[in-house]
Protein backbone atom coordinates (compact mmCIF):
# COMPACT_ATOMS: atom_id res chain seq x y z
CA UNK A 1 0.00 0.00 0.00
CA UNK A 2 1.37 3.76 -0.28
CA UNK A 3 1.77 6.31 1.61
CA UNK A 4 -0.91 8.65 2.33
CA UNK A 5 -0.56 11.80 0.67
CA UNK A 6 -0.81 15.19 3.39
CA UNK A 7 -1.15 18.39 2.13
CA UNK A 8 -0.17 21.38 4.00
CA UNK A 9 -1.05 24.45 2.41
CA UNK A 10 0.53 27.52 4.47
CA UNK A 11 -1.52 30.81 3.31
CA UNK A 12 1.19 33.26 4.93
CA UNK A 13 3.32 35.48 3.09
CA UNK A 14 5.17 36.25 5.96
CA UNK A 15 8.64 34.67 6.61
CA UNK A 16 9.03 33.32 9.28
CA UNK A 17 5.29 32.51 9.17
CA UNK A 18 2.97 31.08 12.50
CA UNK A 19 0.48 30.18 10.01
CA UNK A 20 3.34 27.86 8.61
CA UNK A 21 4.36 26.38 11.31
CA UNK A 22 1.26 25.52 12.73
CA UNK A 23 0.13 23.84 9.30
CA UNK A 24 3.38 21.96 8.97
CA UNK A 25 3.13 20.74 12.83
CA UNK A 26 -0.85 20.02 12.21
CA UNK A 27 0.11 18.10 9.04
CA UNK A 28 2.86 15.92 10.34
CA UNK A 29 0.82 15.02 13.45
CA UNK A 30 -1.66 13.81 11.13
CA UNK A 31 0.78 12.04 9.12
CA UNK A 32 2.37 10.31 11.96
CA UNK A 33 -0.98 9.08 12.98
CA UNK A 34 -1.85 7.84 9.84
CA UNK A 35 1.22 6.99 7.87
CA UNK A 36 0.92 9.62 5.84
CA UNK A 37 3.92 11.34 4.09
CA UNK A 38 3.44 15.57 3.66
CA UNK A 39 3.91 18.27 0.86
CA UNK A 40 4.20 21.35 2.38
CA UNK A 41 3.07 24.11 -0.18
CA UNK A 42 3.94 27.20 0.96
CA UNK A 43 2.58 30.13 -0.93
CA UNK A 44 5.46 32.42 0.21
CA UNK A 45 7.58 30.30 -1.79
CA UNK A 46 5.22 30.47 -4.54
CA UNK A 47 4.82 33.96 -4.46
CA UNK A 48 6.92 35.19 -7.13
CA UNK A 49 5.73 33.15 -9.70
CA UNK A 50 2.07 32.48 -8.42
CA UNK A 51 1.74 36.45 -8.49
CA UNK A 52 2.33 35.87 -12.45
CA UNK A 53 0.21 33.20 -13.11
CA UNK A 54 -3.13 34.25 -14.41
CA UNK A 55 -4.66 31.37 -15.64
CA UNK A 56 -3.55 27.54 -15.29
CA UNK A 57 -2.21 26.84 -18.37
CA UNK A 58 0.60 29.90 -17.80
CA UNK A 59 1.79 28.27 -14.37
CA UNK A 60 5.28 28.00 -13.76
CA UNK A 61 7.07 24.35 -12.83
CA UNK A 62 6.63 25.26 -8.74
CA UNK A 63 3.34 26.34 -9.18
CA UNK A 64 2.12 23.39 -11.00
CA UNK A 65 4.13 20.93 -9.06
CA UNK A 66 1.87 22.84 -5.94
CA UNK A 67 -0.92 22.20 -8.02
CA UNK A 68 -0.58 18.83 -8.78
CA UNK A 69 0.12 17.87 -4.87
CA UNK A 70 -3.20 19.60 -4.05
CA UNK A 71 -4.60 17.82 -6.95
CA UNK A 72 -3.20 14.46 -5.61
CA UNK A 73 -3.81 15.12 -1.74
CA UNK A 74 -5.59 12.03 0.12
CA UNK A 75 -5.92 14.77 3.08
CA UNK A 76 -5.37 18.44 2.95
CA UNK A 77 -4.43 20.83 5.73
CA UNK A 78 -5.60 24.18 4.85
CA UNK A 79 -4.00 26.89 6.82
CA UNK A 80 -4.12 30.69 6.15
CA UNK A 81 -3.02 33.63 8.11
CA UNK A 82 -6.71 35.99 8.15
CA UNK A 83 -6.28 39.34 7.03
CA UNK A 84 -9.69 42.03 7.47
CA UNK A 85 -11.78 39.08 8.10
CA UNK A 86 -10.92 36.51 5.11
CA UNK A 87 -7.82 34.34 4.48
CA UNK A 88 -4.80 35.65 2.44
CA UNK A 89 -5.81 37.04 -1.23
CA UNK A 90 -2.78 34.59 -2.31
CA UNK A 91 -3.87 31.29 -1.00
CA UNK A 92 -7.58 31.96 -2.33
CA UNK A 93 -5.22 33.01 -5.91
CA UNK A 94 -3.66 29.18 -5.56
CA UNK A 95 -6.77 28.01 -4.50
CA UNK A 96 -8.15 29.45 -7.40
CA UNK A 97 -5.92 27.40 -9.91
CA UNK A 98 -7.09 24.30 -8.37
CA UNK A 99 -8.93 22.20 -10.82
CA UNK A 100 -12.65 22.39 -9.44
CA UNK A 101 -13.17 18.46 -9.79
CA UNK A 102 -9.89 17.46 -7.96
CA UNK A 103 -11.08 18.06 -4.37
CA UNK A 104 -14.61 16.35 -4.92
CA UNK A 105 -14.64 13.82 -1.48
CA UNK A 106 -11.22 15.09 -0.32
CA UNK A 107 -10.50 15.70 3.70
CA UNK A 108 -9.79 19.07 4.29
CA UNK A 109 -8.53 19.99 7.53
CA UNK A 110 -8.98 23.77 8.07
CA UNK A 111 -7.18 26.30 10.21
CA UNK A 112 -6.31 29.72 11.03
CA UNK A 113 -3.85 32.30 12.43
CA UNK A 114 -4.91 36.03 13.29
CA UNK A 115 -4.01 39.10 15.53
CA UNK A 116 -7.10 37.98 17.97
CA UNK A 117 -10.36 36.03 18.21
CA UNK A 118 -12.36 38.70 16.20
CA UNK A 119 -11.48 36.78 12.89
CA UNK A 120 -12.14 33.69 14.63
CA UNK A 121 -15.51 33.27 12.66
CA UNK A 122 -13.50 33.45 9.54
CA UNK A 123 -12.38 29.38 9.45
CA UNK A 124 -16.43 28.94 9.38
CA UNK A 125 -17.35 32.22 7.21
CA UNK A 126 -14.76 32.08 4.61
CA UNK A 127 -12.29 28.99 4.38
CA UNK A 128 -15.55 26.10 4.99
CA UNK A 129 -17.57 27.15 2.17
CA UNK A 130 -14.28 27.95 -0.33
CA UNK A 131 -13.51 24.14 0.21
CA UNK A 132 -17.06 23.54 0.09
CA UNK A 133 -16.96 24.84 -3.11
CA UNK A 134 -15.22 21.81 -4.57
CA UNK A 135 -17.12 19.56 -2.71
CA UNK A 136 -14.55 18.48 -0.39
CA UNK A 137 -15.43 17.31 3.14
CA UNK A 138 -14.16 19.73 5.40
CA UNK A 139 -13.83 18.01 8.87
CA UNK A 140 -16.11 18.85 11.79
CA UNK A 141 -13.71 20.43 13.99
CA UNK A 142 -11.61 24.10 12.64
CA UNK A 143 -9.26 25.94 14.65
CA UNK A 144 -8.24 29.29 14.68
CA UNK A 145 -5.19 30.48 16.82
CA UNK A 146 -4.35 33.76 18.09
CA UNK A 147 -0.64 34.75 16.88
CA UNK A 148 0.37 35.64 20.46
CA UNK A 149 -0.22 31.71 21.67
CA UNK A 150 2.03 29.89 18.79
CA UNK A 151 5.53 29.25 20.11
CA UNK A 152 8.55 29.39 17.65
CA UNK A 153 8.34 25.39 17.54
CA UNK A 154 4.24 25.96 16.05
CA UNK A 155 3.03 24.02 19.12
CA UNK A 156 0.02 26.41 20.88
CA UNK A 157 0.36 27.86 24.49
CA UNK A 158 -3.23 28.07 24.60
CA UNK A 159 -4.74 24.90 26.19
CA UNK A 160 -8.05 24.70 25.19
CA UNK A 161 -6.74 25.50 21.34
CA UNK A 162 -4.17 22.91 22.04
CA UNK A 163 -7.23 20.35 22.83
CA UNK A 164 -9.17 21.78 20.13
CA UNK A 165 -6.03 20.47 17.51
CA UNK A 166 -5.87 17.24 18.98
CA UNK A 167 -9.13 17.04 18.13
CA UNK A 168 -8.61 17.96 14.69
CA UNK A 169 -5.78 15.80 14.60
CA UNK A 170 -8.04 12.57 15.34
CA UNK A 171 -10.89 13.15 13.09
CA UNK A 172 -8.37 13.63 10.57
CA UNK A 173 -5.89 10.58 10.90
CA UNK A 174 -9.58 8.63 11.19
CA UNK A 175 -11.02 10.47 7.79
CA UNK A 176 -7.27 9.47 5.73
CA UNK A 177 -7.18 5.96 7.42
CA UNK A 178 -11.12 5.54 6.19
CA UNK A 179 -10.87 4.87 2.73
CA UNK A 180 -8.40 1.93 3.53
CA UNK A 181 -10.03 0.47 5.89
CA UNK A 182 -13.14 -0.06 2.99
CA UNK A 183 -10.74 -1.51 1.07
Amino acid sequence: MSSRRVVAIAGSLSIPSRTRLVTADVASRIAARSGGVVTLVDVAELASELGQTFSRPAAGRAVEAALRAIEQADLIVAGSPIYKGSYSGFFKHLIDLVDYRALAGVPVALLATGGSDRHALAVEHQMRPLFGSFDAHTLPTAVFVVDRDVGADGQVADDRVAARIETLVREAAGAILRPAAAA
